[in-house]
């Protein structure tokens, strides 16, 4: 329940301030950090060490 009170205020904060720059950053983030998670410990690990 917290994580969606971050969420719900991070979005009031973007309207409000107009802010629309910041959300393709921190989709990036969020979806750069979803790789690292999801391939740290599988085969495909090495392959995506590759890409960068």
């Amino acid at each position: 329940m917290g994580k969606m009170n971050l969420l719900k205020e991070f979005g009031q904060y973007l309207l409000q301030n107009k802010k629309w720059w910041i959300t393709p950053i921190v989709v990036m983030l969020l979806l750069l950090g979803a790789l690292i998670f999801f391939t740290q410990s599988s085969a495909v690990a090495p392959f995506i060490y590759t890409l960068f």
